[in-house]
């Protein structure tokens, strides 16, 4: 089963982690996702800009409003992800305790729904 490991920090603080414990932290994300890739699981995974690179995007009663930055305030930011291929949510816990994010912030764990299973009534109720 399909899992996503949704990667939570404060943006803020992570800018006044000093240089030596930034790349202690990089290398320990190499080594996390090496062992994902060792134990078969990892489907794919990436890094994301900072927030304030993100654009918002809403439609309400068939007007679009675009915004700069984050739609929301939050005490913290989405920093990455991982899609991860395991046996139950118990291994996806498993990982999600390993990942060195889970250190200074959270990870957010979340089954996958995959397109294929929806049926036409299902996606118009997702929607």
């Amino acid at each position: 089963m399909q899992y996503m490991l949704l990667i939570a920090a404060n943006e803020a603080e992570e800018q006044q982690i000093p240089d030596a414990d930034m790349v202690q932290m990089i290398a320990a994300y190499g080594a996390y996702t090496e062992a994902l890739i060792q134990a078969g699981a990892l489907v794919s995974g990436e890094r994301l800009r900072e927030s304030t690179k993100a654009t918002t995007v809403r439609v309400r009663e068939g007007k679009t409003t675009v915004l700069d930055g984050p739609y929301a305030e939050a005490m913290e930011q989405l920093g990455g992800f991982y899609i991860i291929d395991v046996a139950d949510l118990d291994a996806a816990l498993h990982w999600a305790a390993r990942c060195p994010g889970a250190a200074y912030g959270s990870i957010e764990v979340r089954p996958i729904w995959p397109t294929e299973n929806m049926s036409g009534d299902e996606c118009t109720a997702a929607a």
